[in-house]
C-alpha cells in the first residue's frame, strides 16, 4: 500500500488555477482520520499496517463484539474503519491515538483513489461492455441488444471464461491510477482531486500516494 487517508466524496466542481485555466475535479472530505492502531512487523502482527478511522460511529448499531474492539483499544467508535499496509518508515507518519488529515498531500502531486463504484444493477452487453448489437433491419429477429453465440465447437465444448455477457454491472472495488491533487484546504478538511473517481457522491473512498508513477525519459 502507502501513505493513506479515508475520506468522502462530495461531489464535482471547477477550480481555476493561478493561470485562468478551468479543472473538472473531485471534491473529498478527507480526515480528520483518527488513528485506532499502528502494527509492526516485529510485534505480535507480523506485519506493518495501520488502522484508521473516520467518522464517530453509533454504539446503537453495533454488535457487541464490535464494541469490544474499541473498548479494547481504548479509542472511540469510529463510523469508518479500514486497515492500510504501509512500510516501516511510513508508519513512523502515524502515531496511535492520534489523527491524521489532508496535510499528507500537497498540491500537484499523484494520488490513487480506491472506492466502489455506482451499481447499476443487472445489465445487458451494451450497457455492461458496450456492444453495438446487431443491425435493425429485415431479417433480424428479436436479437438487436443480444451479444451473439457463446457457445464453443466440440473442443473445448464450454463456454471459455471470462466471456462478455449479461450480468451485475458496477458495484465492485475499482482504483484509479495517478490523479494529480488539484488543491488541498486543510481548514475544511478538503482536498480537490482532477477528474473523476469511483463511487456516488457520500460515498467512502480511500486516498494514497500513487505507486505507479510514470517516469518521463529525457530525449
Amino acid at each position: 500500500m502507502s501513505i493513506a487517508i479515508i475520506g468522502k466524496k462530495i461531489g464535482m466542481t471547477q477550480y481555476f488555477d493561478e493561470l485562468g485555466n478551468r479543472i473538472g475535479a473531485t471534491v473529498v472530505q478527507a480526515g480528520p482520520c483518527s488513528v485506532l492502531k499502528v502494527k509492526s512487523a516485529e510485534g505480535s502482527d507480523g506485519y506493518d499496517a495501520v488502522v484508521l478511522g473516520l467518522g464517530a460511529g453509533r454504539l446503537k448499531s453495533m454488535t457487541k463484539a464490535e464494541k469490544g474492539v474499541f473498548e479494547k483499544l481504548g479509542v472511540d467508535a469510529a463510523a469508518v474503519v479500514k486497515e492500510i499496509r504501509v512500510t516501516q518508515d511510513e508508519a513512523l507518519l502515524y502515531t496511535q491515538g492520534g489523527t491524521v488529515d489532508v496535510t499528507l498531500f500537497q498540491a500537484g502531486e499523484k494520488v490513487d483513489v480506491i472506492g466502489l463504484t455506482r451499481g447499476r444493477g443487472f445489465t445487458g452487453v451494451m450497457k455492461r461492455h458496450g456492444m453495438h448489437g446487431f443491425p435493425r433491419t429485415h431479417g433480424v429477429h428479436e436479437v438487436q441488444r443480444h451479444g451473439g453465440s457463446i457457445g464453443c465447437r466440440t473442443w473445448p465444448g464450454r463456454v471459455v471464461k471470462g466471456m462478455k455477457m449479461p450480468g451485475q454491472h458496477g458495484n465492485s472495488k475499482h482504483t484509479d491510477l495517478n490523479h494529480k491533487v488539484v488543491a488541498v484546504f486543510p481548514a475544511q478538511n478538503l482536498i480537490l482531486i482532477e477528474g473523476g473517481i469511483p463511487g456516488a457522491p457520500n460515498s467512502i473512498v480511500t486516498i494514497r500516494k500513487a505507486i505507479k508513477v510514470r517516469i518521463k525519459k529525457n530525449g
